[in-house]
């Protein structure tokens, strides 16, 4: 299958950061030619008058929580996961699962957004991964992991054996499937739900199959002063100690970070995932983001969760990702064209694919996406930069088509993998028992 979008104006984020009036022609899943490109294709796109943009990268989302959209609100970190998140969680059956992560999915895509870091819930992580598989977009996913914790339900504790066996047997059968644009990784919640035994065996297990480690880390003061108190460090400290950091850990939040915790995750490569809506909503902080940027360490951005936040799109958070560091660090702290790197490239980095995707480059994957600028928010146009429009003016509704590995999986505001109608009927049932068994029906 060829395909040839013409005459759209061209966010390339190569080395060069070009961004030229042309044509992209694409190949089944990579891009073959930009620019001078052949007049003919199997299928033809007008882009004129729109931004044609790598595809969006969140290195953070929980799909098994879309579905609990609008009951946890107005709560901070750890009561949000004992009376919320948790219970939901736990109640969580394959289907529920399937059509929370369908109805994430179809949100992503309508926003724009082509390839997420997935964490899914302690059970039936099979299901989700199925909706991966159907719906299209590339993912690296797993099943969280929590063998620990006085407040964890117990239908979400596991033993330690159980959950490393559960990991391994996913990881064998779904990492790299679809060539490669399903991963697996392993993700253990966060220092307080997990044992020391489980963080040591999943570090080793990561170097063993040379994927990815997916947890959260210092979000909040709270959470920080428990880690304190289990393990006499902080907690950037302790992954450091225990051998997690590195450039195959990606961490999530680091809100809560000392002089030191910043100097470890620039020494050691760790990737950081900034989600700035999520962090406003439950009070938690504001990432440090210009400072570790200053030390080199690859930020990127994510939405999080539906239930922190509540949205899923990435243009909300790369709006408030520029605008919550300018009354501390001036107006020039965090430049639009920063920012969107960090939703382009940064997650790719992050995820370790930046050979892959992040941006257009003749060899790349085809992932992308077209943003309409015709708008009255994104008017008059005439020499406005472009990063202004994509950070501070567009919205994800302004995404008109969004495609992965060259397959157009939303055009003109209809999913082409994902039954709308049947997502919204089932998400609908499927919470109502979910929260009955849960006890907050």
């Amino acid at each position: 299958m060829t395909i040839l979008i013409k005459n759209g104006t061209l966010v390339t984020m190569n080395p060069q950061r070009e961004v030229y009036q042309g044509n992209i022609y694409i190949e089944d899943d990579r891009i073959a030619a930009i620019g001078q490109t052949p007049a003919t294709a199997d299928r033809i796109i007008e882009a004129k008058g729109q931004l044609v943009i790598p595809g969006l990268v969140q290195p953070h989302i929980h799909l098994c929580q879309t579905l609990f959209r609008g009951r946890a609100d107005d709560l901070e970190l750890l009561d949000w996961l004992r009376l919320r998140i948790w219970p939901l969680e736990g109640a969580h059956d394959p289907e529920s699962l399937y059509y929370s992560a369908l109805l994430g999915i179809g949100e992503l895509f309508l926003s724009g957004t082509t390839t997420i870091v997935d964490m899914e819930t302690v059970h039936h992580t099979e299901a989700a991964i199925e909706a991966i598989a159907q719906s299209g977009i590339r993912a690296i996913t797993g099943k969280v992991m929590m063998d620990f914790g006085e407040d964890v339900p117990e239908t979400l504790r596991e033993t330690t054996e159980a959950s490393l066996q559960e990991s391994v047997q996913l990881l064998e059968k779904w990492h790299g499937h679809d060539n490669g644009r399903i991963q697996y990784a392993f993700e253990p919640r966060f220092v307080v739900s997990c044992t020391e035994e489980l963080l040591l065996k999943v570090r080793d297990l990561a170097r063993k199959y040379g994927v990815k480690i997916h947890t959260h880390a210092s979000e909040n003061l709270s959470e920080c002063a428990l880690v304190e108190k289990l393990h006499h460090r902080r907690n950037v400290l302790y992954l450091d100690d225990i051998g997690l950091t590195g450039p195959g850990l990606i961490l999530v939040h680091c809100i809560w970070l000392d002089e030191e915790e910043k100097d470890i995750l620039a020494r050691t490569g760790t990737k950081v995932v900034h989600c700035p809506s999520s962090n406003l909503k439950m009070a938690s902080g504001i990432c440090p983001v210009p400072d570790l940027l200053s030390r080199g360490t690859v930020v990127s951005l994510a939405a999080d969760g539906a239930p922190c936040n509540n949205n899923l799109d990435a243009f909300m958070e790369m709006r408030l990702a520029a605008l919550i560091q300018k009354p501390v660090h001036g107006p020039t702290s965090m430049p639009a064209s920063v920012i969107f790197e960090m939703a382009t490239l940064g997650g790719a980095r992050a995820m370790g694919m930046e050979k892959e995707i992040g941006s257009l480059e003749v060899g790349k994957k085809a992932d992308l996406a077209l943003v309409s600028v015709d708008g009255l928010h994104t008017q008059p146009e005439d020499g406005v930069n472009v990063y202004t429009q994509l950070v501070y003016q567009a919205k994800g509704s302004d995404v008109t088509l969004t495609m992965v590995d060259g397959k157009i999986v939303m055009e003109k505001g209809e999913l082409k993998t994902i039954d709308v109608d049947e997502v919204r009927r089932k998400a609908n049932q499927a919470i109502q028992r979910v929260a009955h068994r849960a006890g907050l029906a």
